[in-house]
């Protein structure tokens, strides 16, 4: 039986070695005796995947022991020296002080935009994060997927002007990549934030070639195959969990639900069922492993979800805006931002209060 060679097929047995090397590594000496007996068992195996005929178990076997070597030789690596970070540093301070420069009218609207766009909750109270706890919001307040996809949105609105031929395309698709990439490095590239900028990746790549179809789940593959990759050690990490665990739900389950609710003009109702569908699609991947680290999940995470993600972006939308005009920014948009994140803060508040 030849295997059929795709990213589905790669990605599956290479995520499998890495996790289970993670469970199983050892440490000292035996690490690097681990690393260098997978890397003999991997040669050996490509050695017969090179040949004609290749049979299922060599070509998962192949894929498995790559997973466990990438895993045992990252412990190896030496870090980044803190020279390398600076320049991201500097530009996360620069944003910071943008925030501050803005003089909402309420004080904690600043806090929740450092939280939202930079990942610094320093400012906010402890009621307010425990009010996002309970709500289960937590994910909004925390750097993730959901915040580099609205930016990836709002670049993608905003770079229409640039027309649809074959150059304004790919100029299109390589400021907004290049945009994403830089703002994941300079919040500090968080495993959601990587997982988002690869999907974001290989979308752009895939739209740009001729003939190709893009496929949702060799997306995902690819993005969950080349992060493994890169830093194997992520697998332990709950935000990479949940984050993978999300967006398979989006992949495998969202389209089916999204499709029960016949398409037609624009409809308020179809974007409520399309916003419902989008967030039981992720409980129902990401629930277990809430339950099984938590112990429950919240009661009302449907209702937070339906109110909180639409003020969420417009939000943000309106204090990109107040940031971007500096200190020319008219008052009635700073108004209109500062009251939608009172909204979002109230809106919580008012779910947390439900019995």
């Amino acid at each position: 039986m030849v295997v059929q060679r795709d990213i589905v097929a790669i990605s599956i047995p290479f995520s499998a070695g890495v996790a289970s090397a993670a469970v199983l590594s050892p440490g000292g000496d035996a690490l690097f005796w681990t690393a260098a007996g997978s890397c003999l068992a991997a040669a050996g195996l490509l050695f017969l995947a090179c040949r004609r005929e290749v049979r299922t178990p060599v070509f998962l076997a192949l894929f498995w022991v790559l997973g466990v070597f990438c895993h045992c030789s990252s412990a190896l690596a030496f870090p980044l020296p803190r020279e390398a970070w600076q320049p991201a540093e500097r530009a996360l301070s620069g944003l910071l002080r943008a925030i501050d420069g803005a003089e909402f009218p309420h004080e904690n609207t600043a806090a929740l935009l450092k939280a939202l766009l930079a990942g610094r909750r320093e400012g906010l109270d402890r009621d307010t994060v425990a009010v996002f706890r309970a709500t289960g919001a937590s994910h909004i307040l925390a750097l993730s997927g959901l915040h580099l996809g609205i930016l990836y949105g709002m670049l993608h609105v905003l770079l229409r002007w640039m027309g649809r031929s074959r150059f304004a395309m790919a100029a299109r698709s390589v400021i907004q990549v290049g945009l994403a990439a830089g703002y994941v490095v300079m919040t500090g590239a968080s495993p959601s934030l990587v997982r988002a900028f690869l999907f974001i990746l290989f979308n752009e790549l895939s739209r740009l070639l001729p003939g190709r179809r893009r496929r949702p789940l060799n997306i995902f593959c690819a993005a969950l195959t080349v992060q493994l990759a890169v830093t194997p050690g992520v697998v332990s990490s709950l935000g990479f969990q949940l984050s993978y665990l999300a967006m398979l739900g989006i992949v495998l389950v969202f389209p089916r639900m999204d499709a029960w609710f016949p398409e037609g003009r624009f409809n308020p109702v179809r974007r409520v069922w399309s916003a419902i569908a989008l967030t039981v699609s992720c409980q129902l991947f990401t629930a277990p492993l809430v339950w099984l680290r938590f112990g429950g999940v919240p009661k009302y995470f449907l209702l937070t979800n339906l109110g909180a993600l639409p003020l969420t972006e417009g939000f943000i939308w309106c204090s990109l805006a107040v940031l971007a005009a500096g200190g020319h920014c008219p008052e009635g948009i700073k108004k209109l931002a500062d009251t939608l994140g009172q909204l979002l803060l109230q809106f919580l508040e008012t779910v947390a209060s439900i019995p």
